[in-house]
């Protein structure tokens, strides 16, 4: 089994193998080709954007600057943006709805490292290398989310369509949807609700209009 397909069984992999260090490298190069662009460099940034990332949808926009580890492991929708500082270390597979908007300083990691001091220096594999070793779980991020500044999700977390995660909230379980959620760790502090529409703040509001959903 090669190590990229021990990384999507969930099971211990090298992160040092050569043919996982000639996929980040080649992420890592675009990550500060893209950091050296211009704001106004659309076609640029979003030529880069796409040879860097598995999927990213139509109508996406990422502040920068960015910092993704696999790049190739992510997927994400339509009418995305994460403003300043988004960092992704997707080992494992990291999705992203439609809608999604991250504030400034959002960090989204999928690798775990064994909790044994020895362990996490050296396991020895199946053909007697002796090895560091890891493994990663996938993150899930449904559509219509809105994460704070400096929110950081953890291995294997799902975070439900709707959801609100408020700024510097450490997300280590999964978020059922149309959540608000704070804290760290994350908790659930209530369900989004018609109580929480910009028309219940006429003064915010002032002369803009709700438009009714369809």
């Amino acid at each position: 089994m090669r190590e990229e397909e021990k990384i999507q069984a969930g099971v211990l992999f090298c992160p040092g193998d050569p043919e996982l260090v000639a996929i980040k490298l080649k992420t890592h190069n675009l990550d500060v080709d893209y950091n050296q662009t211009h704001e106004d460099e659309t076609e640029k940034r979003a030529a880069i954007l796409h040879e860097i990332i598995g999927e990213f949808g139509e109508n996406g926009r990422i502040q920068g600057p960015i910092a993704f580890h696999y790049g190739k492991h992510t997927k994400i929708g339509k009418n995305f943006f994460a403003n300043f500082n988004f960092t992704v270390q997707d080992d494992a597979q990291v999705t992203i709805g439609d809608n999604c908007n991250f504030g400034p300083n959002v960090t989204i990691v999928t690798p775990i490292h064994p909790m044994v001091p020895s362990e996490r220096n050296a396991i020895r594999t199946a053909s007697g290398e002796v090895k560091r070793l890891c493994y990663a779980k996938p993150v899930h991020i449904g559509n219509d989310c809105w994460f704070g500044a400096s929110v950081t999700v953890c291995p294997g977390v799902t975070v439900g369509d709707g959801c609100v995660i408020g700024a510097g909230s450490v997300v280590t379980r999964d978020i059922p949807p149309n959540s608000f959620a704070a804290g760290v760790p994350c908790r659930v502090i209530r369900e989004i609700t018609e109580a929480d529409s910009m028309a219940r703040l006429p003064q915010v509001l002032a002369d803009n209009q709700i438009i009714p959903e369809e």
